[in-house]
């Protein structure tokens, strides 16, 4: 054997040397993902790691091989019992969809083929366009529209923002800078806007003064004359006016700002309009409560999540440009090495022109298998389904005494809290907390807490297919029960 051929004998690879091993152990694999999902009612929905698994993920890095099913084995006993919970149909802490089957096998699949979404003609890049073309025709969106899939929606906002930055700076803001701007920007939203706006603002050299949150009426949407006044304001004072944030649906509460209201003014004073729908954007596929987000197809960007109501798995995000020109204006670059060619793979358009990433998941193949499974229509069904529970959840806690609803329910969270007579608000947030750890600790119930018009609460987001309406009758059961163990040894 000459030296070249003793060279090729000694290249390695990543490919297992005896493929039938892990044909025996994907299959496993495969079945035990398949009990996962179908018991996952029987599971505690979230539970505290033991010490040793804890050291388990202490344990140094490794050097040497080990077979493929002792690894799989570390998995199964040390990750799968403890997850975060998302998947339990009695996880409604935060906001988080709850995957799907289908979804995760897609996942798999687009990690098996591989490809790098920054763009180019092959096929994963035409299905993320047409999934993109997908959402845009489900917020009403218009064909010429373009959009982009991102990892969620803090990305998906930060996308919409940026292109409204440029677009009002009053100068080519990517050549210059911010520092070149003839007048500051000033963006609106409510005060109960996401924290991910803070951060965008941030990031796009604004600072968080330049978004200002502007007071909510009695339903927590933005106040429409407030923000009229505070729009003069700042043009009084010298800075530009560029883009007003509509939230459809906040994390707070579910509240839907106006959102023909805002599109009216943000026409009428030349405003960007931008609408965080990562919460409530797709309740325009809802048949029964789609109105409750008409104007939403009159902005100028969208973020929204698949993540969340159409149940991808994690991570998906989705940002929606209404002037795809404006859009790609604001990220395209073409350096030497990403010239586009008349033929072959480079000929194809390059995805990453329309964001931050150059190379890109295929994000595309989770949504775009569940969808071709379920139907559009199901996912809208699910979503009225969702409304209807947090209403029947929101009845519960109107007729029990001992349990005070703590905002409206518009769409599917709902806030409350158990009452404790004579107690001061302080002691009301420690007895309150102490039901949601126990709930959690005792594997029934994931809630998560927030502060609602200065007041501590409950919260239950609603965003989970497999919740059950008797689901949430044991919730309130619980909670009663063990608000009456914990006010019995709390003095107030």
């Amino acid at each position: 054997m000459d030296s070249l051929q003793e060279a090729a004998a000694a290249d390695e690879t990543l490919d297992p040397p005896d493929w039938t091993e892990v044909e025996a152990l994907s299959h496993r694999i495969v079945d035990d993902a398949i009990a996962y999902l179908k018991d996952v009612r029987e599971r505690p929905v979230w539970r505290e790691m033991p010490a040793e698994v804890r050291s388990f993920f202490s344990a140094p890095l490794p050097r040497s091989p080990a077979p493929a099913a002792d690894v799989y084995d570390d998995v199964a006993r040390n990750l799968m019992p403890y997850p975060m919970g998302n998947i339990h149909p009695r996880f409604w802490s935060w906001y988080m969809g709850s995957s799907n089957f289908t979804g995760a096998l897609g996942d798999f699949l687009a990690a098996i083929q591989g490809s790098n979404l920054g763009g180019g003609n092959h096929a994963a890049g035409l299905m993320d366009k047409q999934v993109v073309n997908w959402m845009k025709e489900m917020v009403g969106f218009p064909a010429s529209a373009s959009g982009t899939l991102v990892s969620g929606g803090s990305m998906a906002n930060i996308i919409g923002l940026t292109v409204a930055r440029n677009v009002k700076a009053g100068v080519d803001v990517r050549e210059r800078g911010v520092g070149a701007m003839p007048k500051p920007l000033r963006y609106y939203a409510s005060d109960q806007v996401h924290s991910c706006h803070r951060k965008a603002v941030e990031a796009l050299g604004l600072g968080n003064r330049a978004l200002r949150r502007i007071s909510t009426d009695a339903g927590l949407r933005i106040d429409i004359a407030a923000l009229k006044a505070a729009i003069a304001e700042d043009r009084e004072a010298g800075f530009r006016p560029a883009c007003v944030i509509g939230t459809a649906g906040t994390v707070n509460t579910g509240a839907v700002d106006d959102l023909q209201a805002l599109a009216s003014v943000a026409a009428e004073e030349d405003l960007w309009f931008h609408v965080d729908g990562c919460i409530g954007a797709l309740i325009a596929i809802a048949p029964e409560n789609r109105s409750l987000v008409a104007g939403i197809e009159q902005a100028d960007s969208i973020a929204l999540d698949p993540h969340k109501w159409l149940h991808a798995p994690f991570e998906a995000g989705c940002a929606l440009v209404r002037d795809a020109s404006q859009h790609r204006n604001t990220f395209a670059v073409t350096p030497e090495y990403l010239e586009s060619t008349p033929r072959g793979l480079a000929s194809g358009e390059w995805l990453h022109d329309y964001g931050l990433q150059t190379s890109r998941g295929f994000r595309a193949l989770k949504i775009w298998m569940a969808l071709k499974e379920h139907g559009v229509e199901k996912f809208g069904r699910l979503i009225d389904q969702n409304i209807a529970q947090a209403r029947h959840l929101t009845r519960l806690i109107e007729a029990e005494p001992a349990l005070e609803l703590m905002s409206p329910t518009i769409i599917n969270i709902v806030s409350f809290r158990h009452r404790l007579d004579g107690a001061s608000e302080e002691k009301l947030k420690a007895f309150n907390t102490e039901i949601m750890l126990r709930l959690q600790e005792e594997g029934i119930a994931v809630l998560s807490d927030t502060t609602v018009q200065g007041r501590h609460c409950l919260r239950v987001a609603i965003a989970n297919h497999r919740t059950r309406r008797d689901d949430l009758d044991l919730l309130v059961s619980e909670v009663l029960r063990l608000g009456q163990e914990i006010a019995a040894a709390t003095p107030v």
